[in-house]
């Protein structure tokens, strides 16, 4: 297990790999030609950078006609990536871009100020209780904002805290995170920025944030 874990952590810790793994932290897929822009690295070298990643299981590959497209390959890598995030300092002063610290999303749900916020309202608020277990007054509020509990019946953990590197607090993850930020988009509540991980709150979206008691 040690011998395992020191691989990956061999892996992720290179920078070039490093850059391409929290490039993909949107779940955009990209290609290795995109990747290697990102990262800064000729294409032979990104293409032996993957190779590495892909053996090491942090991502996964499709094909698409003549592309290849990369992503991570599972919600547990993009956690690992965001609590490493964390880590990364041992003082925390946040320099993490306005825009990013704001409303991003960390792979399938809203991370940043907004994403702890909300985790933090519901629990304030009795949806939640602190075991993340859904209450009889979180699903009348979900209801009421068009989420009902038997849409987020799945297989995946229903909630639970996801440590934000900009805040160093928890946000909102699990099948309830992933819901919300489908819903804020779909509703253009949210818009992504289309060359990064932030999340713009539209007037819409202020809207929605005052009735959930969001400041």
């Amino acid at each position: 297990m040690d011998v395992a874990a020191a691989r990956i952590a061999r892996a992720i810790g290179e920078p070039a790999r490093a850059s391409m793994l929290y490039a993909l932290m949107d779940r955009r897929a990209r290609t290795a030609t995109e990747l290697a822009a990102l990262a800064g690295v000729g294409a032979a070298t990104a293409s032996a950078h993957l190779k590495q990643l892909l053996e090491n299981g942090l991502v996964k590959v499709a094909a698409s006609g003549r592309h290849r497209y990369f992503n991570l390959a599972t919600a547990e890598v993009a956690r690992a990536l965001e609590a490493l995030g964390v880590l990364a300092g041992s003082k925390f002063a946040p320099t993490t871009p306005d825009t990013l610290r704001q409303a991003r999303t960390c792979y399938d749900h809203i991370a940043g100020w907004l994403g702890v916020a909300l985790h933090d309202g519901f629990i304030a608020r009795g949806w939640l209780t602190p075991a993340y277990a859904l209450t009889a007054a979180g699903a009348r509020g979900l209801a009421a904002q068009g989420l009902e509990a038997s849409v987020l019946a799945t297989r995946r953990r229903f909630a639970f805290a996801c440590l934000d590197w900009s805040e160093r607090r928890s946000h909102l993850a699990g099948a309830l995170g992933a819901a919300i930020l489908d819903q804020a988009l779909a509703k253009r509540w949210l818009r992504r920025d289309a060359d990064s991980r932030s999340l713009e709150i539209t007037a819409a979206g202020r809207g929605w944030l005052d009735k959930l008691g969001v400041d």
